[in-house]
């Protein structure tokens, strides 16, 4: 009896909020696969919704981690589409990174369609980082150097040719009329490398996202931010950094972290975790746990992130064929 009525007041958040019926379709035990190793971005996320579902008391047991590493998220994508479809406990993280990887080409023969889009629970964004004492005081001034020797300034980023770092770049580079094969571009690995060689001298700007930025700025790095790659100015200690629209020039580049769920995941299932996420985002500390991650607000859920997917995907694959990297 003590069990039960144990269990019966676990339950009672989300009887309240979804009603007797949908309670019934309560993930016994929820996961959120990891698509990398522990620590980063995707590990965040899941850590997000553990924090705003569990502590929230919209679910009986805390949610489970299980990483599952590779291709950016092309792994997990694999597995959820071809052997768990119809799995209703589990949700798996995405980023921005794995929508572009799918405009790539990354994840196979699959594409946005083949799963269900849940919820984003934030956004970061791209950034373009100079040192302090750089002859660079706002985006123009870069635009302007670029375009008149691309040769003299190397631009550093966390990834590859193809990463999102990369097409910040790349953007940026189109910016001044300089085509990509004359850009040049050196990855690291990770933001902190790349920052270490611009303190250096070993380039000249970084690419990298809002949410580094700040924790540079935190650190008492000398660095000078020339611009926020969003659609409008962010809070706290970017309040005073301009847009790349602000300064004219048409770029912006938003890092959504998110989640999907299986294709034949019910209804019934589907809806419970669209109502759960809708329930801990408009928590009075969500907000809270947002920041503590780096992210900015981008609560989509349901139609709408899967509008807002789409709409990226489509950008991602139209940058793809500008730049020649589809394959």
């Amino acid at each position: 009896m003590i069990d039960r009525q144990r269990r019966l007041l676990l339950c009672t958040p989300l009887l309240t909020m979804l009603g007797a019926g949908a309670a019934r379709s309560q993930p016994a035990e929820a996961q959120c696969i990891v698509p990398a190793q522990p620590g980063g971005g995707f590990d965040l996320t899941c850590r997000l919704a553990q924090s705003a579902l569990t502590d929230g008391g919209l679910l009986p047991t805390p949610l489970r981690m299980v990483h599952m590493p590779g291709g950016v998220g092309a792994v997990a994508y694999h597995h959820i589409v071809n052997q768990r479809p119809a799995d209703g406990n589990v949700i798996v993280a995405f980023s921005g990174g794995s929508l572009l990887n799918l405009a790539l080409g990354k994840f196979g023969n699959h594409s946005v369609r083949d799963v269900r889009w849940l919820a984003s629970v934030g956004t970061d964004y791209g950034t373009v980082m100079v040192r302090a004492d750089a002859p660079y005081a706002k985006l123009k001034a870069l635009i302007t150097a670029l375009k008149e020797d691309p040769n003299k300034i190397v631009i550093g980023g966390g990834g590859s040719v193809g990463s999102q770092d990369w097409f910040k770049a790349a953007l940026t580079a189109r910016a001044a009329g300089i085509p990509t094969a004359r850009m040049r571009y050196l990855g690291f690995e990770g933001g902190g490398a790349a920052m270490t060689a611009l303190q250096n001298g070993h380039i000249q700007v970084v690419m990298g996202d809002a949410s580094e930025a700040i924790q540079f700025l935190e650190k008492n790095t000398p660095v000078r931010i020339l611009a926020v790659y969003s659609q409008q100015r962010l809070p706290g200690r970017l309040a005073n950094t301009p847009t790349a629209l602000e300064q004219g020039f048409d770029i912006d580049w938003p890092v959504i972290r998110g989640f999907y769920m299986g294709p034949k995941v019910s209804e019934t299932d589907y809806q419970w975790w669209v109502a759960a996420f809708k329930k801990a985002m408009s928590a009075p500390g969500f907000a809270a746990l947002q920041q503590q991650r780096g992210l900015f607000p981008l609560d989509l859920v349901g139609p709408e992130l899967e509008r807002f997917v789409k709409e990226r995907t489509r950008a991602y694959a139209q940058l793809v064929k500008e730049f020649v990297l589809a394959h």
